[in-house]
């Protein structure tokens, strides 16, 4: 939609031109929800909040297709989620692919109050089910003063829809192209001082390659209950058993004799098929979270969590078991001021600690089945950091914050085979302060302008200290740099329109990335500075506002644009420098536009509209994926059964326009397997129950 920053400056001009007007109005007894963010510790209103935070609200979730979270992640302006194969998922926030070509790097991510991402960095985001997913919140940018290390940015997921108070029971499935079949049953029972959630979940897909099944069942349980009247306990979990085939990249020359193939045998090395290529994952994750109101004015929050991972992965070259344990502890006390006339102010000081212990087993690959052992290590990693938060807002009008963490990383290794080491040998990182500061200025109650600088800081993963070239790599070190940033949130009286502006800089130093040796196995090195300019601008308006009466009775507008100038800075490896070449994986502009219209008979239509910039495959910039225009629908029907019962009917296509696009493209890959073609036009249809 737009390809150029003018086009997006004027769009952005006339929309806030709009957004005044109905600002001035007079207010609208008809008010729509408002925004509220939980990300900082305690619910506020998304447009004072003095960072970059994004929400996808459970209604946002609904209009798009289940059977994955890439569609309704990437309408976030900043975030980039691909998927290689079904299953194989990849999340970056502005930029932090660089050091993620899979699985999830450079980003925390947390489970409720529970931290997903374990002390070695790794996050296992596709062990989760879309439909137990109730919203979602994205704090772009590094924010460790509250969450420790992380250059990227923090995702909030939410089990439970926390505005939705009755009982009710739940069922539904979908079925596509593709073989896809997706099925889920849910419950929540409320009494008058608990909440019990269940849900269970079955997935497969063949996908669009060969040699890319993928098969996930899925339950999910929470248990809230109040007590001393203010007071909560939650117990909540999951567990997940995922498997898929992975069929590896191709070059673009046997993408075009056929881009639905796996990776093919050579004489040299075998192929994806060959060497049943794929990952298996069972991760069992639970945890309790109190909260207790000491007084009015103070309170406290305890966490403690734990989580098994048994992970298998025969690739081309090994077959890799991975057995991991981890237990961790999340407290913070707030402290709220006194509310006055023209001052409020409110403290917070808290800490996070984890350790995760694993087994690290490389063997040979032989067929599929586990061969002789090639490396046995055990990596026991530990992070724990202390955090501290003051905030104060004075005349109803500006917003302060100040905030650090004091930040502790390290790892003790063994190697079991071959070199039978018999002790633990221990690498410590300096303790880290990871400062933010930011304010918030409310020009009037619908125009607020905000600005903040922080300090980003990243460890090493434990993928990253072992990876598959199986030598633990003690030299490697962190990467970390300041951030700058500003922007505004405009919104109309009625709060029918959203208009949210950043623009940033950010320069990474001492950046961690990919190497691959010539049998294809990884190592990871510190390698230069990054340039991280960019805008991100998001904006949502309900044209007509739903209403009981007329043909159309709603139509909201969305856009979500990003616009990444990211470029190497002193950059290079062993051979050459790429200073000023584009950053790999990232885009230049991303444009994500969407229509929702609502009809009578509670029909709707949801149109969404994806136009991505051609993206650099590997450092040298030789090699590029072409740009693409995904166009997706989902048109649904409801039907209310009785007071408390409905039905619903959908149905819905992906990529309309039928393109030839990699949603996921192995960066800087030996031999220039670059590609993993996505699906061509593709369909769905289902029906979601509701007692």
């Amino acid at each position: 939609m737009f390809k150029t920053p003018l086009t997006v400056i004027l769009v952005l001009a006339g929309y806030a031109a709009i957004a005044q007007n109905k600002a001035a109005s007079k207010i609208d007894t008809n008010r729509l929800n408002s925004i509220t963010v939980k990300s900082y510790l305690s619910e506020k209103p998304l447009l004072s909040i003095p960072a970059s935070v994004s929400v996808i609200t459970p209604d946002q979730l609904k209009v798009q297709p289940d059977n994955s979270l890439v569609s309704a992640v990437n309408t976030v302006p900043g975030v980039r989620m691909e998927e290689r194969s079904p299953g194989s998922y990849r999340l970056s926030i502005r930029g932090s692919l660089l050091r993620s070509p899979f699985g999830v790097r450079d980003v925390k991510i947390y489970y409720d109050e529970l931290p997903l991402t374990d002390a070695g960095g790794n996050t296992y985001l596709n062990a989760i089910d879309f439909n137990s997913v109730q919203g979602i919140e994205v704090l772009k940018g590094p924010d460790g003063s509250l969450f420790g290390a992380n250059s990227g940015g923090v995702v909030l997921i939410s089990p439970v829809n926390r505005f939705d108070n009755s009982s009710f029971v739940t069922g539904g499935f979908t079925g596509g192209s593709y073989g896809l079949e997706h099925e889920n049953a849910g419950i929540q029972n409320v009494s008058k001082n608990n909440q019990f959630n269940f849900n269970q979940s079955y997935e497969t897909y063949h996908g669009y390659r060969v040699h890319s099944d993928m098969h996930r069942n899925y339950f999910q349980l929470s248990d809230k209950i109040t007590y001393g009247g203010v007071n909560t306990l939650k117990i909540l979990g999951f567990y997940s058993d995922l498997s898929y085939e992975t069929p590896g990249g191709l070059t673009l020359a046997q993408v075009a004799v056929d881009p639905r193939m796996a990776r093919p045998s050579t004489p040299a090395t075998p192929g994806a098929i060959a060497q049943h290529a794929g990952i298996t994952n069972k991760m069992t994750y639970g945890g309790a979270v109190n909260e207790w109101h000491l007084t009015n004015n103070i309170r406290n929050v305890l966490a403690v969590y734990g989580a098994y991972v048994d992970f298998t992965n025969p690739f081309i070259t090994n077959y890799e078991q991975r057995y991991e344990r981890t237990l961790g502890i999340r407290t913070y006390f707030e402290f709220t001021g006194d509310k006055k006339a023209n001052f409020n102010w409110k403290a917070n000081v808290g800490m996070e600690w984890s350790e995760t212990k694993a087994d690290n087993n490389d063997y040979g690959n032989r067929g599929g089945v586990r061969d002789t052992a090639q490396s046995l290590d055990k990596v026991n990693t530990g992070t724990h950091f202390f955090f501290a938060r003051y905030e104060e807002t004075i005349a109803k009008k500006l917003h302060v914050e100040a905030a650090a963490s004091l930040n502790f990383y390290g790892y003790d290794f063994e190697n079991v085979y071959p070199r039978k080491q018999t002790s633990f040998n221990s690498r410590r990182f300096s303790p880290q302060v990871m400062p933010r500061l930011a304010l918030s200025y409310e020009i009037n109650d619908n125009f607020v302008w905000r600005a903040s600088t922080s300090r980003g800081y990243s460890t090493p993963t434990s993928a990253e200290i072992r990876p598959s070239n199986n030598i633990i790599n003690t030299a490697l070190t962190a990467q970390y740099g300041w951030n700058y940033e500003t922007g505004f949130r405009l919104r109309s009286n009625d709060e029918s329109f959203l208009l949210d502006v950043s623009a940033f800089y950010y320069r990474l130093n001492n950046a961690i990335v990919r190497r691959l040796n010539d049998d294809g196995t990884e190592y990871y090195t510190n390698s230069g500075d990054i340039k991280q300019p960019g805008l991100e601008l998001y904006f949502s308006d309900w044209i007509i506002k739903p209403s009981n009466s007329g043909f159309i009775r709603g139509l909201q507008l969305g856009e979500s644009f990003t616009l990444s100038k990211f470029t190497f800075g002193n950059y290079h490896d062993a051979t050459r420098g790429y200073a000023g070449n584009e950053l790999t994986g990232v885009p230049r502009d991303v444009s994500v536009a969407s229509v929702q219209v609502k009809f009578p008979q509670s029909l709707y239509l949801y149109v969404q509209y994806n136009a991505t910039a051609r993206i650099p495959l590997n450092e040298a910039n030789t090699f590029y994926a072409p740009r693409y225009n995904l166009l997706q629908a989902k048109v649904g029907w409801q039907k209310k059964l009785s007071s408390k019962s409905k039905l619903e009917i959908f149905a819905g296509a992906d990529n309309l326009l039928n393109e030839y696009y990699n949603l996921g493209a192995d960066l800087d890959a030996i031999g220039n397997r670059f590609y993993n073609p996505s699906a061509l036009r593709n369909y769905y249809a289902g029906f979601n129950v509701r007692f």
